[in-house]
Order: structure tokens, then sequence, then C-alpha cells
């Protein structure tokens, strides 16, 4: 170990002299010849053979002469000092090494750097991210850290395969404006996401939803504690899969008015877009002034919707009571299921077409 720590500092400090060599070539060389009898003995050690040049006693050696001739009694816990300093010097090396490599891997595979906190990963796609609990415990953060290295080798599949927009379009899936069921896409959005606000106004001014039937999937984030990340996301994802369930329910009724069911069809939709591309009466933008509500504020706010666009009061009433029911709950965790489990997302929006999964801000063409 003491050979591989020494050429791991000597490579290190090689950049230093390597600068310094140029003025002053005889540095150089020396340098040099003591570099090549270090990788020299690294090289014959990968290969498990025997290091026959006693690079190590060198080393030993040349920082112990010293204290040998002023005391002699210190020379053998210092050798072992510099060999416990030799294999940490290794085994942070080998560490840090593991850890780029991850890094980039999982950047690759899952558009971020970091898996468990994207949020400290300032690298990749422009998200709202997804992160997880962090261990607080030694044990468990070494257990978090080959847990990540799973996570980023279910992920590399993903890369190669194409990807058919109606495999996941499930119970949560909103049929979007201008929606043809042909060349077919899927969003992934948060409504109190800023990013998924303006992926969402990009694909709109582009008319990326004329040229692609387009479904939605709502999925709001939660911190880690289990609250929202964006103030009142689940609410109002309820509100529209309980609308959407409204909708359903008066279109199997062999007496319905398909105007009237028309209007249904289209409130949760219409949900979202005043979400993302309306203001207010102030000139607010509605996903501004839902995170900044109380939960009776917009609770009414959303109730005032309903009606607008199109619901009667029983229709309304019809809503409210489906919010926390167990059908609305089972479409937020078949959602939940996509996001993290089938697709790993680490952040959203996520934007699927064209065989292709594609993560964060849609920019337009």
């Amino acid at each position: 170990m003491v050979c591989i720590a020494a050429f791991i500092i000597l490579a290190i400090i090689s950049i230093f002299v390597a600068v310094i060599s140029i003025f002053k070539p005889k540095v150089g060389k020396a340098w040099w010849k003591v570099f090549k009898k270090a990788w020299h003995c690294v090289f014959k050690k990968v290969r498990l053979q025997k290091c026959d040049t006693n690079f190590k006693d060198d080393v030993k050696n040349t920082i112990l002469k010293r204290v040998i001739l002023k005391k002699p009694k210190l020379v053998k816990p210092l050798s072992i000092t510099i060999e416990i300093l030799s294999i940490a010097i290794v085994a942070v090396v080998i560490w840090a090494f593991l850890t780029a490599v991850k890094s980039l891997l999982a950047l690759w595979a899952l558009g971020t750097c970091n898996v468990t906190q994207p949020s400290q990963c300032g690298l990749g796609a422009e998200t709202c991210t997804i992160d997880s609990q962090e261990p607080t415990s030694f044990t468990g953060k070494v257990g978090r850290w080959f847990t990540e290295w799973g996570d980023i080798f279910v992920a590399i599949p993903d890369k190669f395969k194409n990807w058919d927009v109606e495999q996941y379009a499930g119970a949560g899936a909103i049929a979007g404006p201008d929606f043809k069921k042909e060349n077919l896409a899927l969003m992934i959005a948060d409504p109190g996401c800023s990013v998924c606000l303006n992926s969402y106004r990009n694909m709109k001014n582009s008319d990326f939803f004329k040229k692609h039937g387009t479904y939605f999937v709502v999925y709001p984030i939660t911190l880690p504690d289990g609250t929202d990340k964006f103030n009142n996301s689940t609410l109002v994802t309820k509100y529209i899969y309980a609308s959407q369930i409204v909708a359903l329910e008066a279109a199997k009724k062999s007496n319905s008015n398909k105007d009237h069911n028309k209007k249904l069809a289209d409130v949760a939709i219409n949900f979202i877009d005043r979400i993302y591309a309306e203001k207010d009466e102030n000139g607010k933008i509605y996903q501004k002034v839902i995170f900044e509500s109380s939960k009776d504020e917009a609770e009414k706010l959303f109730d005032a919707w309903l009606k607008e666009f199109g619901m009667t009061d029983d229709e309304v009433k019809s809503t409210k009571d489906l919010i926390d029911s167990d059908k609305v709950k089972a479409i937020l965790d078949e959602n939940k299921d996509l996001v993290e489990n089938k697709i790993h997302a680490r952040g959203i929006p996520i934007e699927i077409y064209d065989g292709g999964v594609h993560n964060g801000l849609y920019k337009a063409e």
C-alpha cells in the first residue's frame, strides 16, 4: 500500500513539478526518475507481482532516516503509522474514483449526479427535483451508497428501450388540448412546479399539442417528511382527478347530455391550463396564487372553477365528496408508482414522445 499511496501523492505533485521544470529542468528530471520508479512498482502490484524495486523501503527510509538517529524507539510505531496512512490514502482515492464514476453514470441514466438528493446536483436538466429521505446513521449512509448503484443499474436499460406512450397512460392519464389519438405523447407534471409551467407554455406556443395527442399525468412532489413540495399541489391534484371520475361516471349514463358531458370531460385539462397559462384579475399567475393560498382559500377557488367550467351544484358536490376517496387515492398511488418505479424519475417534468423519454424543461424547437 505504501508504494501505491506514494504513487498517488507523486502523481498529484507532478502537476506542480511539471510547471517548475519549465524553468528548472534538473528538478523535473530528478522527479521523473522517482515517479517512474513508483509507477513501475504500482504496475507490478496491479499484476499481483512482487515489487522488486524496494520502492516501499526507499519511501520509508526517506521519511524515517532522521528519526532513526535521534529516537530509534519511534521507528517501529512510525513505520506502522505510515502503513495505516497509506491504506487510508488508497481507500480514499478508490472511494473518490468510484463516487465520480457513480455520479457520471447517474447523470447519464437518471439525469442527475445525486441519486438520493437531486436538488444538490447542479448538473443535468432543469427540473423540479424529487428528493428521498437522507439516512442519518453511518450504516444507513453506507447502505444508501450501495442502493444508489442498484438504482443506476436498474435505470440504464431505460436509455436503450423504445418508449410506448400507451404503456404509461393508465388511469391517471388526462387527455390534453386538441387531443387526437395519434402521434401520442405524455407529460408528467406537478401543478406547483415552475419548470412544468414553462414546459407547458413552450409546448402550447410551439403547437406541440396540435402535432401530438398529449396525455397529462399529474404528480404532486412530496418532501421526505410527506408534505407537499409546493403548497396545495396534492389538493389541486385531487380536485383534478375527482372531476375526471365525475365526468367518466356521467358519460356511462344512457340518458346523459352529450354536450354537457363534453364540458365535464374538459374540466381536468381546463384546471391544468388555468394553473399554467392563465392569470387572475390582478395579473398574477394562478400557479402562484395557489401556492400562496391557504387550504380553505384554495378550495373556494377550485369550487368556483368547477362551476365556471360547466359543473352543476350537484356535480361540484360529487367532486368534493370524491377528493379523499379511495378512487382518487388509487390514481395518485398509480401515478407515484409510474414516476418513481417505472420511469425511475428523479425530477419532473417528464415528456415521453417519439419513442424516447425526455427529462426536464421542454424547449420549443
